[in-house]
């Protein structure tokens, strides 16, 4: 049914544009402690991964606090293309992927 689902919505857009995570990139070690906290960060990664359709993901900005912010572009079966060419577009119109996380 998830495959079906965005087969339907690949019929009429290129690709789905979706955050990577619930929340903006935590420290390193911040969930050591809490497994589901951890699961939870992939939980919007799930999707494409159910359907089996591609996806890429890259950096789109940082929080107050200088960690990463991704964005992720899923895309239809076969047209991983779309996808680096999306990518790549927006990398040239900006310059987030240059920049160093604070750690």
């Amino acid at each position: 049914m998830i495959r079906r689902d965005f087969e339907t919505v690949f019929a009429q857009v290129d690709v789905i544009a979706a955050p990577v995570a619930p929340t903006t990139a935590f420290k390193i070690g911040g969930h050591g402690d809490d497994p589901l906290a951890m699961y939870l960060e992939d939980i919007f990664t799930l999707p494409a991964n159910l359907a089996g359709v591609p996806g890429l993901a890259f950096p789109v900005g940082f929080d107050g606090e200088g960690l990463p912010i991704g964005m992720q572009l899923m895309g239809a079966h076969f047209r991983e293309e779309v996808l680096l060419q999306a990518a790549h577009a927006y990398q040239q119109v900006t310059d987030w992927h240059l920049k160093i996380p604070r750690l």
